[in-house]
């Protein structure tokens, strides 16, 4: 039996009851708990800044083309197009050459926001073979549409990269490519 100086301590409450009936009281308006559709994407696109500057730490390479390898043969290529002193624009994608088209895939053209502490896809370029088994996905109605699926698709594959080893560790200078100097940026 606990004391009753003791259950006073633990549940808040003289008779050492755990349940609280205000607790299982309804919320009366249902945006009071969850975000806008608009703070959740942005949500998004800073979870997705976090996950590629600790995977690859685009912030501190240099303009230029670098390689990740590691044991699943498939090798990520990371481009840093260039560094602007509130964004860096990049480009992330396989080795890998899409029979139909000849461009690289998937690829993924990125702007990160220093500043705001946040990616943002600006294009993506999924494998036709792929699309062609799984079906495409519908038209997005709208541009906001448009952006949830690109940093969606962004966010997984972070986390599939992650998952399968790749960070700033794999990451080599491509050969035969010279990166260009990164100036000091203000």
């Amino acid at each position: 039996m606990v004391p009753p100086a003791a259950a006073q301590q633990q549940s808040g409450r003289k008779n050492g009851r755990c349940y609280d009936r205000s607790m299982s009281t309804l919320v009366a308006h249902r945006k009071a708990v969850l975000p806008s559709r608009f703070s959740w994407l942005m949500g998004m696109h800073g979870e997705n800044f976090h996950r590629l500057a600790h995977l690859f730490a685009p912030q501190r390479l240099n303009a230029g083309f670098y390689l990740s390898s590691v044991d699943d043969q498939l090798d990520v290529r990371l481009e840093i197009i260039e560094h602007h002193p509130y964004t860096i624009d990049l480009e992330l994608t396989y080795c890998l050459r899409d029979s139909e088209t000849g461009g690289l895939v998937p690829s993924a053209r990125i702007r990160m926001y220093r500043d705001a502490r946040m990616a943002e896809v600006l294009h993506y370029h999924a494998d036709l073979r792929l699309e062609q088994a799984l079906g495409p996905l519908p038209p997005a109605r709208t541009i906001f549409e448009r952006r949830v699926r690109r940093s969606s698709f962004l966010n997984r594959w972070l986390e599939y990269l992650a998952e399968q080893g790749h960070s700033i560790g794999t990451l080599v200078p491509a050969p035969g490519v010279a990166a260009k100097p990164l100036e000091a940026i203000a």
